[in-house]
């Protein structure tokens, strides 16, 4: 990487300890692993605790006065300066089924003493590693972002209609989720809507330019903040659908290259006013449809 561990503060040890627990988690995937539900469908695999452990315990020794938050119940040093957001595996439903699209994220905030409750700091560093295709995406604050070393950038589409998005949906009470709704609406407008199920690789692809815009509800901190500072390093713009700064605590995210992104928020706020909502055919519909293009064809 740029410069070498004496320009990147925190990243190098970061990406050491997300490498190792990519390759616990290439190991538990090879083989298969038991999985159990917590919830009513979130899945859990012991390469999720065993793979958290391991981070924890090499955080601690890296940086033993950070905090450390992670998504499996790691709860250390909440009080101090910095604090680790940790998912060491997103995208565990993917891994469970044998499908490989999961990362490890890591994401520091720091936040200054004196901060009010509820408050957030600021994101300073991010690492997210996908262990099936050796890709580590890191960021500091400042320093933009990297893929494997090489420096990353948004795209420049101008337009949602030329735009590639991506999108996820929630692993349980679905029908209590509107994103089906945009998901529909938003495949009408753009070149194509992707969930692949993994929000950290999401936020990163936009970061690389693989990727135009992302949305998605109801993530957690440890689901967003490596990814969202990647993409600010990377040049592009995370906020809420209403174009609010984003919150590690938001339930809501929207990133993209910063080009569409005044298009998309108008998009949203003309859904939750109830315009715009197509109706979806019925299967006759569709059929009848079907039969008069044929027929159209010749």
């Amino acid at each position: 990487m740029n410069g070498g561990p004496t320009e990147w503060e925190w990243v190098p040890e970061a990406s050491a300890i997300a490498r190792e627990a990519g390759a616990v988690l290439r190991e538990f995937f090879s083989r298969g692993v038991e999985t159990e539900y917590k919830g009513d469908a979130d899945l859990v695999t012991v390469a999720d605790r065993t793979a958290e452990k391991m981070i924890r315990e090499r955080l601690a020794a890296a940086f033993p006065t950070h905090g450390i938050y992670g998504e499996e119940g790691t709860r250390d040093r909440l009080d101090g300066e910095f604090r680790w957001y940790v998912d060491p595996l997103d995208g565990t439903t993917n891994f469970a089924h044998g499908f490989p699209q999961f990362a490890v994220s890591l994401g520091l905030e720091r936040r200054p003493f004196g901060l009010a409750p509820g408050e957030d700091g600021k994101l300073v560093a991010a690492v997210v590693y996908d262990p099936m295709r050796d890709e580590l995406y890191v960021a500091e604050r400042g320093r933009g972002a990297l893929l494997n070393g090489k420096p990353i950038h948004v795209t420049q589409t101008p337009e949602l209609c030329e735009s590639l998005l991506a999108t996820g949906f929630p692993s349980h009470k679905r029908h209590q989720n509107p994103n089906i709704h945009f998901y529909h609406e938003f495949c009408l407008r753009s070149h194509g809507v992707r969930r692949a199920g993994s929000a950290a690789l999401d936020l990163a692809y936009v970061a690389a330019g693989r990727l135009d815009g992302f949305w998605e509800f109801n993530l957690n901190p440890w689901d967003t903040a490596a990814g969202v500072l990647l993409v600010e390093e990377a040049g592009g713009r995370v906020t809420d659908f209403s174009g609010n700064h984003f919150r590690l605590d938001s339930r809501e995210v929207l990133s993209s290259n910063g080009l569409i992104h005044a298009e998309l928020m108008g998009f949203f706020a003309y859904m939750f006013a109830g315009r715009n909502l197509s109706p979806i055919p019925t299967p006759k519909e569709f059929a009848a449809h079907r039969a008069a293009r044929a027929a159209k064809n010749g």
